[in-house]
């Protein structure tokens, strides 16, 4: 191809998706019927946010060491990736995800890693109430949970059935997933494949 025909192209390209013609995709901004939602700020975190949540993870990894636990079944599995569900379910996913490790470092606090937990707190609670102008409260209209969707809702609400050091250890050892992986999946919208 001739540069000629290169440069004709790409201006005709941008003038095209400048007007609307062609379809760009672009990241999740509001799911419909909601306002204020902001989430492409998060897809990634700042060095000094990953930081405190590495540090509370060691302080923890160290206090298991003092602790004689088992766990047998984990409530976040390795084969669980939000890019299997449908562009408006992850939201829903990640908000009960999040909730569910707020509520167990919120107890967490009151241990003695209970300063190191202060900044992580913080930003949890910032990425949750995003999520949560983001996500309907109850999803009367419009889609409603696939059977995957579901599942994971159903496993998230039982998880806190299960015995404190398990729940304590399943959520820490998730923390860099649901930051790193699941948090800047749900902040891409449909450019997350």
């Amino acid at each position: 191809m001739t540069s000629g025909c290169l440069l004709g192209l790409l201006l005709m390209t941008a003038a095209l998706t400048r007007t609307g013609a062609v379809p760009v995709p672009s990241p999740l901004r509001a799911l419909p019927g909601t306002r204020g939602c902001h989430l492409a700020q998060f897809k990634s975190l700042s060095p000094q946010e990953l930081q405190a949540f590495k540090r509370a993870k060691d302080a923890f990894e160290e206090s298991l060491l003092q602790k004689d636990w088992n766990c047998s079944s984990r409530i976040f599995p390795r084969t669980r990736d939000l890019r299997q569900l449908q562009v408006w379910e992850r939201p829903v996913a990640l908000k009960a995800e999040v909730a569910l490790t707020l509520a167990v470092l919120g107890t967490m606090a009151n241990s003695s890693l209970g300063s190191t937990l202060d900044q992580p707190l913080h930003t949890l609670g910032h990425i949750h109430s995003q999520l949560q102008a983001c996500v309907p409260a109850q999803p009367t209209a419009g889609p409603r949970p696939r059977d995957r969707l579901h599942h994971w809702l159903h496993r998230l609400q039982e998880a806190p059935k299960k015995s404190q050091d398990c729940l304590e250890a399943s959520v820490m050892f998730n923390l860099f997933r649901l930051l790193t992986r699941d948090l800047k999946c749900v902040a891409s919208g449909h450019l997350c494949v």
